[in-house]
């Protein structure tokens, strides 16, 4: 067990606050700073080892009961089994004990294999072999040994046992590429550096020879994000320090690539890991048909204690009578008769065990295996399997599979999941002229391309511009011969960017940089912006040096990234590229045309002075030296730099719509789903996807909600308007385009009291008469904001977020269901999502069909339980009025424990596992189909009452027609009497062959499963019956049923009551179908009905699919 959280509170709260830091200090070699230096304080880390399971030998039992016995279901059963141990109950706790246990056996089976399962890959991790320098040698260990402080050397093509700075590595310029594809999934090579001080370090012995500390924080779970800094003492002098960040953190899990070896000193380890720190699970979310199941279980729960509380009172006013008090050989005494609250309270309780058959403790468990064995027909679907990615969907939550047959809010992220996130190169705009790529084809340059590469399409001019570079890790060459703009220009787009030079290699067996049977270089970023960028730059030309200076690395916040670079005259220059919002409040003059419909990044530039210069190193390198707050301090510092830029021109890149995109939309519109699209691009850009993508149409009638028309027009009138446009020609197709800064002004909590009234509402109330809506210039916050909102809104509509990369991460989470894309922006969205799939198109089945038969299973399946339960119990009820409410049990101990677990519970979780209604082609043609189970059509409470009252007319036709059947005639042929057994096995055997019928006249998809489980099922029962009536069972203290079944069979007025009370009971619910069928039919009971006449004449219909 790992003791480490309850360690650092004892050390907080006893041993005193100030010792409670928020950094530590690593030892590299675990060696003590030189004398008159800092104190040595040995600290206590864990070890490397890492624990994902939940159980150990010791605390398995009591702890997997512990949590099972927090479900509200269990721990009633376990009151009503301990009820039965504790006073005289009229069944044995037989029958409440073994279904009880049988639940919590087949999961606490189902748990513990699975962490089994955990603690073998544990120890497979736990004992990988690891190479540690001690005393200037290698030496192997296993990787739970590792410790904080280790100096570890690591190969190509292994994996980081543990959190690592680098030291040094193989690489002359002290660098290492890996790959992060099992962290965030990208498998791009990303670069990391290693501190000057330490780069030199090629041996055992010189990395040994290392006296340094590590400061930096305590562990957090943020992959990408780390602050600390390196003392390195040298002789008496004092210590060098330098800054630490997450571009020297090599992660556990990520794998060094086209580096022969790295030494690197372990500063997090085991549990404290980052990627230990990301286990933790997402919050829990529920579905709609479970949180009608729990309102279906509180109003059973008060039926039964009805019940209970009715047969309490009746019996002690049947006893009123003193002829009727107790029977003359069991009169009660003095002090017995004196007990009257104690008695009734016990009575209560022996009729709540009586009655408590009512609610399906088996229901829970077949729900558990319907939705985990279901879950995998999206897994083996082959229509959603990707050639390209060689994956197919993929299930990280079973819990809300039906939920997919629900949707009514689709929110879907642009780049990446509708289109492709394969950028391409278009065009440039230089001051108002605009170029286009010669020789380009999606992305690449063609093989005989000539030098001449970019072509001045303005009006007026036709120029042509040769541009071509080459890379090296500080110094970038680039040959020009452009007027002075222009030569900025390309020289930024050249300059400013993250993208890495690789040679020919093979991933996943193809080989990349082949062209026309010679190695060459190829680009890799992870940015596919920058890639076509500067492949689109790949020729552009000329002759100057620079010095890579400093890099302003990308971020979300300030969407922008800049380089300082000095040319060879020794000018300073700052190039900075961006979204147009990020750069053009920080521009004082320039000017650029707009690239209409494309994504577009401008650039700009300034020239720094050398105090300039000077001032923004201070400025830098005092916040990469900051242990505390260094994110903001960084932030501060750019945007001090960052500032008075010259704009150069902009650049632009198209990226495809994903095949079948329009398709999928528009099914999903045709079911009813109204579809957003929430995206950080341009208005522009976003727009023209959503025509493209047929989100809008030609006839659709936009509305701009932007913050360039509230700068026209107040918020309050513009929204005012809106309003009042959409309710008067509501007749219309409206759709809505709004951007971030907008949607900020109209979710600000202050409105009301500024008394401009409720915006979210009149916002709402715009959107509900939208078809379509384009969210642009999001940030991610806001894009889980807006599914927020919706979801709170009067209708509680369910939501479905899908996306592809990090920033859509948050909407994912706070969707009804989350999928993620498993696209080129890294697997972030996938490892958070519910389900994973490859491409947008194939969210098509996954909610028309999957979905669809998901739903209808399972709302069958909820409302099938309480139906047969009811039918189970409602004659037990009924019996008590002609047993003066002794609480005499109707059936025998073994028909009431295996009714639920046995008799009737495989038919339904088969029914529940292949059923269709109509064919998959037929939904995926029809996706109106989809409306009939919208807004849990099935689980609605007028068709739970339908399905309740169907079993208490079934169970009173069981009951009361066995009763009047065989009032006159009791006897069987040998002129033996019924006693009470038989007449009970009669109703039991009409019962359990009424609910399975009943289920077989509602399946519509039958296979040999099929017809095997439901009949096995009947077959079983009457086995059983004649075998436990049939034999003298030792281990039994009383036979109550022996040769009751075989008597009653040997009486012909039982077979034909047999025979007659389940055509009467089944007839109702015939009768109700055909008529509705015939007279208002559905558009599912249409379709079905145009498959019969398909089925019957495919030669008619040969072309109707």
């Amino acid at each position: 067990m790992d003791f480490t959280l309850l360690r650092n509170i004892i050390s907080r709260y006893c041993v005193g606050e100030e010792n409670w830091v928020d950094s530590r200090t690593v030892y590299i070699g675990h060696k003590e700073p030189p004398p008159g230096a800092e104190a040595y304080i040995p600290q206590r880390y864990p070890d490397n080892r890492i624990v994902s399971s939940k159980y150990t030998f010791w605390n398995f039992i009591p702890k997997n009961l512990f949590e099972q016995f927090r479900r509200i279901a269990n721990f009633y059963f376990l009151v009503i089994f301990l009820v039965q141990l504790i006073i005289d109950t009229p069944t044995s706790p037989v029958t409440s004990g073994l279904p009880l246990f049988f639940v919590i056996t087949v999961t606490a089976i189902k748990q513990g294999y699975e962490d089994w399962l955990r603690h073998k890959a544990d120890c497979s991790i736990n004992e990988c072999p690891v190479d540690v320098v001690q005393q200037g040698k290698v030496v192997r260990t296993q990787s739970h040994k590792l410790r904080v402080g280790d100096i570890v050397v690591v190969r190509e093509d292994e994996t980081f046992p543990c959190d690592l700075i680098l030291l040094s590595s193989s690489r002359h310029d002290g660098t290492c590429y890996v790959t992060t594809a099992s962290l965030d999934g990208e498998s791009s090579h990303k670069t990391y550096y290693a501190v000057p001080d330490t780069m030199a370090f090629r041996t055992e012995q010189e990395v040994d020879s290392l006296h340094a500390t590590i400061e930096c924080e305590q562990p957090q779970p943020d992959l990408y994000k780390f602050v600390g800094r390196i003392n390195i003492y040298k002789d008496k002098e004092e210590p060098v320090a330098r800054p630490l960040g997450a571009e020297n953190l090599l992660l556990r899990g990520a794998t060094l690539k086209n580096t022969q070896h790295i030494y690197a000193v372990a500063v997090y380890t085991g549990m404290e890991t980052k990627m230990a720190l990301n286990y933790q699970s997402k919050s829990q979310k529920r579905s709609a048909v479970e949180k009608s199941m729990n309102a279906f279980l509180i109003v059973y729960l008060c039926i039964l204690i009805s019940k209970a509380v009715i047969n309490t009172v009746l019996k002690y006013a049947w006893q009123w009578s003193p002829d009727r008090d107790e029977p003359w050989y069991n009169h009660r005494t003095e002090n017995e008769r004196q007990r009257h609250v104690i008695r009734a309270f016990t009575d209560f309780l022996a009729f709540m065990v009586l009655f408590n058959y009512i609610i399906p403790v088996s229901m829970y468990v077949t729900v558990e295996m319907q939705k985990f064995l279901g879950s995998y027909f999206i897994t083996w679907d082959e229509e959603m399997f990707d050639e390209e990615l060689g994956e197919g969907a993929q299930v990280n939550t079973s819990d809300l599979n039906e939920e997919l047959g629900q949707v009514e809010y689709v929110f879907t992220d642009k780049t990446g999941t509708l289109t492709e996130n394969n950028m391409e190169f278009i065009e440039c705009c230089v001051d108002g002229n605009v170029y286009i790529p010669h020789a380009i084809c999606n992305g690449q340059i063609l093989s005989a391309a000539s030098s001449i590469d970019m072509i001045d399409s303005s009006p007026g001019g036709y120029r042509r511009v040769s541009v071509s570079k080459t890379f090296s890790s500080d110094w970038l060459c680039v040959y020009l011969c452009l007027q002075e703009h222009e030569d900025l220009f390309f020289r930024a787009l050249c300059l400013c960017h993250t993208v890495q030079v690789k040679e020919e290699e093979t991933v996943d067996g193809i080989k990349r940089g082949i062209h026309q049977g010679r190695p060459t270089s190829f680009y890799i970023s992870s940015s596919p912006d920058e890639v076509a960028l500067v492949e689109g730059m790949k020729r552009v030309v000329l002759s100057t040096a620079f010095e890579l200076l400093h890099v302003l690395n990308f971020d979300s916040v300030r969407r922008r990234m800049s380089v300082i670079v000095k040319s060879s005259s020794g000018d300073y220059l700052l190039f900075c590229k961006g979204a147009d919002s990020s750069i053009f409040p920080r521009v004082v003059s320039g000017k650029v045309e707009q690239v209409k419909g494309l994504r577009t990044l401008c650039v700009a530039y300034r020239r720094l002075s050398e105090s300039e210069y000077a001032e923004a190193c201070h400025h830098l390198t005092e916040a990469k030296l900051a242990l505390q707050d260094r994110e903001q301090r960084l932030a501060q510092a750019y945007d001090i730099i960052e500032r008075d830029f010259v704009l150069l021109g902009a650049t632009a890149v198209e990226d495809r719509l994903q095949e079948k995109a329009a398709d999928t939309i528009e099914s999903l519109h045709k079911a009813g789903m109204k579809v957003w699209v929430l995206t950080g691009d341009k208005m522009e850009t976003a727009a023209a996807t959503c025509y493209a993508s047929k989100l809008f149409r030609r006839s659709t009638q936009i509305l701009e909600l932007t913050k360039k028309r509230t700068e026209e027009q107040s918020l309050h009138d513009v929204l005012f308007e809106l309003n009042r446009t959409v309710l008067r020609q509501h007749c219309l197709d409206f759709g809505l385009i709004i951007d971030g800064a907008t949607l900020s002004a109209v979710l600000k909590p202050n409105q009301e009291s500024a008394g401009h009234g409720n915006y979210r509402e009149i916002f709402l109330e715009i959107c509900r008469n939208c078809s379509a809506v384009l969210c642009c210039r999001m940030a991610p916050l806001q894009k889980a904001q807006i599914v927020k909102l919706i979801k709170a809104s009067k209708e509680h509509p369910i939501t479905l977020a899908i996306g592809d990369g990090a920033n859509d991460v948050s909407m994912i989470l706070e969707a009804h269901v989350g999928i993620g894309i498993m696209g080129k922006e890294g697997r972030q969205a996938a490892r958070n999502s519910d389900y994973a799939i490859p491409k947008f198109k194939h969210l098509k089945k996954m909610l028309l069909v999957h979905g669809h038969y998901y739903y209808i299973r399972i709302a069958e399946l909820v409302q099938y339980f309480f139906y047969k339960n009811v039918c189970f119990i409602f004659p037990q009820f009924l019996y008590q009025f002609f047993c003066g409410f002794s609480q005499q049990p109707l059936y025998d101990t073994a028909y009431l424990t295996l009714y639920n677990i046995s008799f009737t519970s495989l038919p339904i979780l088969l029914y529940s596992l292949v059923e269709q209604h109509v064919t998959m082609e037929t939904l995926k043609r029809e996706p109106s189909l989809y409306r009939d189970i919208a807004k849990n059509s099935l689980l609605r409470w007028p068709v739970f009452l339908y399905w309740t009252c169907l079993g208490v007319f079934d169970a009173v036709i069981f009951f009361f027609g066995a009763y009047f059947l065989f009032d006159n005639t009791t006897f069987t042929s040998n002129g033996q009497m019924f006693g009470n057994w038989t007449f009970g096995t009669l109703v039991f055997t009409v019962l359990v062959f009424t609910v399975t019928l009943k289920l077989a006249l509602d399946t519509h998809h039958w296979t040999w499963i099929n017809h095997f489980v439901i009949w096995g099922s009947l077959l079983f029962y009457v086995i059983f019956s004649l075998l436990w009536g049939g034999i003298i069972w030792p281990f039994l203290n009383y036979q109550r049923m022996y040769y009751v079944f075989m008597q009653m069979l040997s009486s012909g007025p039982a077979w034909l009551s047999i025979i007659l009370l389940i055509t009467v009971s089944l007839l109702p619910d015939v009768i109700k179908k055909v008529l509705c069928r015939a007279m208002c039919p559905t558009a599912t009971e249409r379709a079905q009905n145009i498959q019969i006449k398909i089925y019957q004449n495919p030669a008619k219909f040969a072309g109707f699919w």
